[in-house]
């Protein structure tokens, strides 16, 4: 399991090289990782995820 500060840096910098599209990006991966059965991963991909929503802030959509 990957810290809350990791989760936050990897947030950041996807934000930063991809936009409000890494937003998608971390939830295919916690899709993929959930149909290869890598609960784990998943979660940390959703809370990677989850990071970059309220990084976003609340004007977007």
């Amino acid at each position: 399991m990957i810290s809350e500060v990791q989760i936050h840096t990897i947030a950041r910098q996807m934000l930063e090289k991809h936009g409000f599209e890494a937003i998608a990006q971390a939830a295919q991966k916690a899709v993929d990782c959930e149909q290869k059965g890598d609960g784990e991963e998943a979660r940390e991909w959703r809370h990677i995820e989850a990071a970059m929503k309220i990084m976003r802030g609340p004007n977007q959509s």
